[in-house]
């Protein structure tokens, strides 16, 4: 992958979790892996519509005539078995660093993760979880829907187009868009889906604070 440099300015940065932050790409295949063989689906097929989405809005794509009942149901069993298993579950590279250089700035956390799932994983890769989260407790519609992204946008008490997103998949990067900000994609399943600028990992990004308090991102 080719990593774009560019330079943006921002008022706030709001940030995905699974794949931005954390790699949690193991645990997130053995577990879609699973569901896929209980459903008699395949797996590679599964894995490339799961990303970025929570789990109802997941199984709503791929058992369309399963009840909206019966997704949630399942999904609610499946994100307790993500929270307990946390094997695998690493930091993207640059990302402790990163939200460093985030402390006292502007940003959220804004993940289609529920609080359990993303605390757990925050924890497990040694990361701060930021002051301000959007969660899927928080919204009504999963990624590729903005809400998550405007009520991260309204927490902050910033307006969407003074906003930078940092996604990997393309559902959160179409929310992202479709919220009226910038894009920054991070790692190989972000190159595919057009973001405004896409780094290999958080090493590529560097933040600073110009004098009217806005935010520099120097990328790539």
């Amino acid at each position: 992958m080719t990593a774009t440099t560019a330079v943006f300015t921002a008022r706030a940065l709001l940030l995905d979790m699974d794949g931005t932050l954390v790699n949690s790409d193991a645990v997130v295949e053995r577990i879609w892996r699973r569901w896929a063989a209980r459903h008699g689906l395949d797996g590679d097929e599964v894995m490339r519509v799961v990303h970025g989405r929570q789990g109802h809005a997941s199984m709503a794509l791929l058992l369309p005539g399963r009840s909206h009942e019966e997704n949630l149901a399942e999904n609610a069993r499946m994100l307790a078995e993500e929270t307990a298993d946390t094997d695998g579950v690493i930091p993207v590279p640059g990302a402790p660093e990163f939200l460093g250089s985030l402390r006292g700035l502007p940003h959220a956390l804004v993940t289609s993760a529920d609080a359990a799932l993303a605390t757990a994983r925050m924890a497990a890769a040694g990361l701060p979880l930021p002051d301000v989260r959007v969660t899927a407790e928080s919204v009504g519609a999963s990624k590729p829907d903005p809400e998550g992204f405007l009520k991260g946008a309204a927490g902050l008490g910033v307006a969407p187009a003074d906003c930078i997103v940092f996604e990997d998949s393309g559902a959160g990067i179409a929310a992202g868009r479709a919220a009226g900000m910038r894009v920054i994609g991070v790692g190989p399943r972000a190159a595919d889906h057009a973001p405004d600028a896409v780094v290999r990992d958080l090493t590529q990004v560097r933040v600073e604070t110009l004098e009217d308090g806005r935010l520099r991102l120097t990328v790539g």
